[in-house]
């Protein structure tokens, strides 16, 4: 009688399957890439700083001082108080790990299938990267929120649904009024305290791909004269849902001749002015009050991760737990927030269709 090997018993008592030790595969998250950890870990766009908060200056107006004059005109000096100040407060986020000292002794070769204190430090790193992502692309904080970070979604504002122009103010969720600073600067007093917005219906070469264009062209400020400025110039990352992104592939597959037998030849290779449109699945998932097909241009000269000095993805000390001897654990702790330092360099297109 025919037979296949998981029938004969004396082989299944006797014999383990193959199986991969050290590697295992990870089903834990459910989006397919992270945005926001690889921001935090990348230190030459971090700044840090000290004190309670953070605060960044802005020089908002001129004392108006050039003007066309005759021979031997009286002079007329004239000052004004241009500079403010804006402020911003710390967060603070963890991550942790903990395994029984007696597990650890288990856990040893040639019994060995894994390390299980690697996949304890992989655990804990792994929420976390889920709870940045969440803050930097989530809604914003609510109003009077003094725990989660100041993300995209509170800097970068939309504005109504036929704004175009530096007019995105506040947030759209969380209970902001027009009374309310946005990183401690009133944008209705300054209005140059405003991100660039625009919309769009259909993603298409006259539609959004022009109002994109446009974007990336007015944000582009350029002082006149050299001075002690924050990073002037652009260093735009732009990133989108994969519903815009999936119709930008197509698009380019339909403007090139020479596809070859490839169905899928622009997958992965979209860009816009040379950069690489990137792909947010966080953006694909129903945020409620956070709408997901839009695309955003974030200049990574102007908008940073701040951390408090020595308190950068900080490692506490492998240390037993207080109520339970034998059990170690570890803490991973940042103190940080989001800082935008200038509005007007950043831009969010939003669909309307």
């Amino acid at each position: 009688m025919a037979y296949i090997a998981s029938d004969y018993q004396d082989l299944i008592e006797t014999t383990l399957r193959h199986l991969d030790k050290v590697k295992w595969t990870d089903l834990v998250v459910d989006l397919q890439r992270h945005t926001a950890m690889p921001q935090l870990l990348k230190k030459n766009r971090v700044e840090f700083g000290s004190g309670h908060g953070h605060q960044f200056n802005l020089r908002v107006d001129s004392n108006n001082a050039a003007r066309n004059v005759k021979l031997n005109e009286e002079d007329n000096p004239t000052t004004a108080d241009t500079q403010i100040r804006g402020q911003i407060d710390w967060r603070h986020s963890e991550t942790h790990w903990a395994i029984e000292e007696r597990i650890i002794a288990m856990n040893r070769e040639p019994a060995r299938l894994v390390n299980l204190l690697k996949t304890s430090r992989v655990d804990c790193m792994t929420s976390l990267a889920e709870l940045m992502e969440e803050n930097f692309w989530g809604a914003p904080p609510a109003k009077g929120d003094t725990i989660k970070p100041l993300g995209v979604n509170y800097w970068i504002a939309l504005g109504s649904d036929t704004d175009k122009g530096f007019l995105g103010k506040y947030p759209e969720s969380g209970g902001y009024v027009v009374t309310d600073k946005i990183g401690g600067v009133d944008p209705d007093q300054y209005p140059r305290w405003k991100n660039y917005v625009d919309f769009f219906k259909t993603v298409s070469k006259s539609d959004l791909i022009r109002a994109w264009r446009e974007a990336a062209v007015k944000t582009d400020f350029r002082p006149p004269v050299d001075g002690p400025y924050n990073n002037v110039g652009q260093d735009f990352s732009f990133y989108t849902s994969y519903a815009i992104i999936s119709r930008m592939e197509e698009i380019l597959e339909s403007q090139n001749q020479n596809l070859g037998n490839d169905v899928a030849s622009k997958e992965g290779m979209t860009t816009f002015r040379r950069t690489s449109v990137n792909w947010v699945p966080f953006l694909d998932v129903d945020q409620g009050n956070v709408a997901q097909n839009r695309v955003y241009g974030i200049n990574w000269k102007n908008f940073m991760p701040v951390f408090l000095s020595g308190e950068y993805m900080r490692e506490s000390k492998v240390a037993p737990h207080p109520l339970h001897h034998r059990t170690i654990t570890q803490y991973i702790d940042c103190t940080y927030n989001f800082l935008c330092n200038d509005r007007r360099s950043q831009f969010v297109l939003k669909d309307i269709s």
